[in-house]
């Protein structure tokens, strides 16, 4: 692999997002909007219980679990990849991938990763004043070897979210439209991935179920190691089961390349 061919594409994706700039601020910026809305919420919620908890939850580690929730999706969430991709295939712009020597997957992973590098950066400050006006509500992890297993296991979730919408994108290779599709898998997901509310609150045999499912693992999974709601053998297991995902969505993801340019080769795209 020519690293620097990928170095050059990273600074393409940086470049790239510059074009649309203010339309980049403006998405990094009120990107916190709904945590205004969800301490509304849960206040309102944990008012009724009368400084109870929910599920285990008082109301400063609620809220400190969205706090990570904002955090996490910042650093991993893919944003419109799968469009871009979809788009470079019904516009015919794969052709020029055909024929040169640079991996597409690769070369999408390297935009994604530019993307986020410059996202990262830009909402770094209003990131570290939203945690600084919460700062009675952070709750550090008590165990050291936690850091490393949470930073490991955030960047398996980024794989996991970005695999999976690569692979969504190549559906252009079969149909015209695929927002249907990923409307419908995303509305899955965002319902059991953690965005709404920690998964554990839910009835045992509701996460027991969703622990094999690859949801729980794309942002609900590495907070609840940073936080240390999972020890132990369960954090063990969960780990090498987000392990599998992540290999299996890379895999599914390769996959669906060579299935779709078979095809559209074959059609004589």
């Amino acid at each position: 692999m020519n690293l620097s061919k990928y170095l050059a594409v990273f600074g393409i994706g940086l470049q790239n997002t510059f074009v649309y700039r203010w339309n980049f601020l403006l998405r990094s910026f009120f990107g916190f909007v709904p945590l205004a809305g969800t301490v509304f919420i849960w206040r309102a919620i944990f008012s009724e219980t009368k400084g109870g908890s929910v599920g285990g939850y008082e109301y400063r580690s609620m809220i400190f679990y969205f706090l990570l929730t904002i955090l996490a999706e910042n650093l991993i969430t893919p944003t419109e990849d799968e469009w871009q991709i979809a788009s470079d295939i019904r516009e015919g712009q794969i052709n020029s991938f055909l024929t040169k020597p640079l991996n597409y997957l690769g070369y999408r992973l390297t935009l994604f990763l530019s993307y986020r590098a410059l996202y990262t950066v830009v909402t770094i400050i209003p990131i570290a004043l939203v945690f600084a006006y919460f700062h009675n509500f952070i709750q550090l992890p008590t165990r050291l070897f936690t850091w490393p297993l949470a930073i490991i296991s955030l960047a398996m979730a980024a794989g996991i979210q970005f695999f999976i919408a690569y692979s969504l994108a190549m559906l252009a290779f079969w149909i015209l439209e695929i927002s249907t599709v990923v409307f419908i898998l995303y509305s899955f997901e965002y319902f059991l991935s953690g965005h709404l509310f920690p998964l554990d609150i839910m009835p045992s045999w509701f996460t027991g179920v969703l622990q094999w499912l690859p949801f729980t693992y794309e942002l609900y999974f590495p907070i609840a190691v940073f936080l240390e709601k999972v020890t132990g053998r369960s954090l063990l297991l969960g780990l090498g089961i987000q392990t599998l995902w992540f290999f299996l969505a890379f895999l599914f993801a390769k996959l669906m390349w060579h299935r779709g340019v078979s095809r559209y080769q074959a059609v004589g795209g």
